[in-house]
């Protein structure tokens, strides 16, 4: 039979408070995240292992506070004063950790922001000492932030991943799938994307619906 061919197209996620499954791997995560307004300092650091759910947190919380989201990458210091006017989340700092423009233009954004009585949220997949930034003074004041840390999933937050990030493509696996996945995959956030991409791709190509034994098949190619 000839495959049909199949595109990554990106899957919609849901980020809204609803879809954040509750484990003991990100329970103290959200719990820090919940107690705003009452960060210290007024800001807080989400950090994580890659797909650990550091966007989807930032998402939650930009709903109860009406913050605004916006790329580490993409700052510029023009930017600033319209940016420190609300709450303001920063999402993936260490990708600037070569870039002394963006990181001048996050140190002003930091200190305004608080200046002006409002709240900063960044995010990183380590610890903000880890990020690698080379402005000294950026690098002491989130150094001194709060970390919300969201570590590596365990068994039901395994299991509510994959299932969610099926649903996201518009796959709907039975639990004998997911069981079988989370007994034989390695236990990280990437892994369950890749996963859950490359079985999505061989459904498509082979026109069968998503299965345990396709399951078993992609995992084991």
């Amino acid at each position: 039979m000839a495959e049909q061919l199949g595109f990554d197209l990106p899957a919609r996620a849901a980020l809204g408070r609803d879809d954040f499954f509750v484990s003991d791997a990100n329970a103290m995560a959200l719990a820090l995240v919940d107690s705003w307004p009452n960060w210290a300092g007024n800001k807080l650091a989400i950090i994580g292992p890659e797909g650990s759910g550091k966007t989807h947190l930032t998402h939650v919380w930009a709903a109860q506070s009406g913050a605004r989201i916006v790329d580490a990458a993409s700052l510029t210091k023009d930017a600033v004063p319209d940016l420190a006017q609300t709450p303001i989340a920063v999402e993936n700092v260490p990708a600037i950790a070569k870039d002394a423009a963006a990181q001048d233009a996050l140190f002003h954004l930091h200190n305004l922001t608080l200046a002006e009585g409002h709240s900063l949220l960044v995010t990183g997949v380590s610890e903000p000492k880890h990020w690698g930034l080379t402005l000294p003074d950026l690098r002491s004041r989130l150094e001194g932030t709060t970390t919300a840390v969201l570590k590596e999933p365990d068994d039901a937050l395994l299991s509510i991943l994959l299932a969610k990030l099926f649903v996201d493509r518009q796959l709907t696996p039975n639990t004998e799938t997911i069981a079988y996945m989370v007994k034989h995959m390695d236990r990280s956030f990437a892994e369950a994307r890749r996963l859950v991409r490359d079985i999505d791709q061989a459904s498509l190509a082979k026109k069968r619906k998503v299965s345990r034994a396709l399951a078993a098949e992609v995992m084991n190619s």
